[in-house]
């Protein structure tokens, strides 16, 4: 039998590449997925069998109809919002992913730019660079209260939330949670709403995973429920945060500040954002580490390998 063909729809590393090489016929084509299915030939298209993207990676049914042989779309780590789940079951498409892989990463940047949004690292960074810091001699920034005893609301409390929740209570802060479904298993203060988390909150750290549903659900009146000593971290997709809500809260001082890995449109965070002083940013690196990128790796080949071998793919997506 002729080895599988699978597409790399998305940039992925040089391990990872080379092991499926080992194993399949690997076709790539710069740019995106939809790209791919204009400017590949019609007799590549046909032979691919495989799919492997990014979560975020737009897989509409326009283009993946392109594909009449691909079964499975196996993604890179927890999220696939970017793809079409009604036109992949219509197509008879298994979609995968990781589930779980990278939460510890991304727990791990999440309670940092919490530490760092509530300590104001931002604005000290600011102090020292403009050479205002001469030891208790020299003007000092003014204290503002600590991260211990805060209540931190955690909205969504899938892998990567109850991790958050570890942390956070080993700086000694209080968790709540809202997500679509009370946990059992957990005792922390469940919300109804997230209005009435937020309310509760003096930060508030989004996890959940995104979709239509919820897109831009972090809007005006939850901004307005955090307060002004409150502080908004956002490590799940940008786009369940209403972006110009938050920067003219930021500026109005409807809240204290905010802490972004992930933003609306990637890689282009407003310049408005950038330009404040109380966001603490980084660049959607939450889930890349050593640990969870050979995580995500072995799940992807797992997942790819179960569906080849006809056994169940142990990480489906259930929509």
């Amino acid at each position: 039998m002729s080895r599988r063909t699978v597409l790399l729809a998305s940039p992925m590393s040089r391990p990872l590449t080379a092991e499926l090489a080992a194993r399949y016929q690997v076709v790539q084509q710069a740019g995106s997925f939809a790209d791919a299915a204009a400017n590949l030939p019609v007799e590549t298209r046909a032979r691919i069998d495989a799919i492997v993207a990014l979560g975020t990676e737009g897989i509409d049914a326009g283009a993946l109809s392109r594909f009449p042989s691909a079964r499975i779309i196996v993604c890179l780590g927890s999220g696939y919002d970017g793809i079409d789940l009604n036109a992949a079951a219509e197509k008879d498409v298994t979609v995968a992913h990781s589930p779980g892989a990278n939460a510890a990463s991304v727990a791990d940047v999440a309670i940092a730019l919490v530490i760092e949004c509530v300590r104001d690292i931002p604005r000290l960074r600011r102090h020292i660079h403009a050479g205002q810091w001469n030891g208790l001699r020299g003007t000092r920034p003014e204290g503002r209260p600590g991260v211990t005893g805060r209540n931190l609301g955690i909205y969504g409390l899938g892998a990567i939330g109850r991790k958050i929740a570890l942390r956070a209570l080993a700086c000694e802060m209080n968790v709540g949670y809202h997500g679509r479904r009370r946990r059992d298993e957990v005792t922390y203060p469940y919300f109804a709403s997230l209005r009435e988390l937020a309310d509760w909150s003096s930060v508030l750290v989004v996890a959940a995973r995104a979709d239509a549903t919820n897109r831009h659900i972090v809007d005006r009146n939850v901004l307005h429920a955090l307060g002004a000593g409150g502080f908004l971290v956002n490590i799940a997709r940008g786009s369940l945060v209403d972006e110009v809500a938050l920067i003219a809260a930021l500026r109005d001082g409807t809240i204290a500040g905010a802490g972004l890995d992930v933003y609306d449109d990637e890689p282009n965070p407003p310049q408005a954002l950038l330009d404040l002083p109380n966001v603490a940013l980084t660049p959607h690196i939450g889930g890349v580490t050593v640990e969870s990128r050979a995580k995500m790796e072995a799940t992807v080949l797992a997942n790819l390998a179960a569906h080849f071998a006809g056994e169940p793919v142990p990480f489906r997506v259930r929509a």
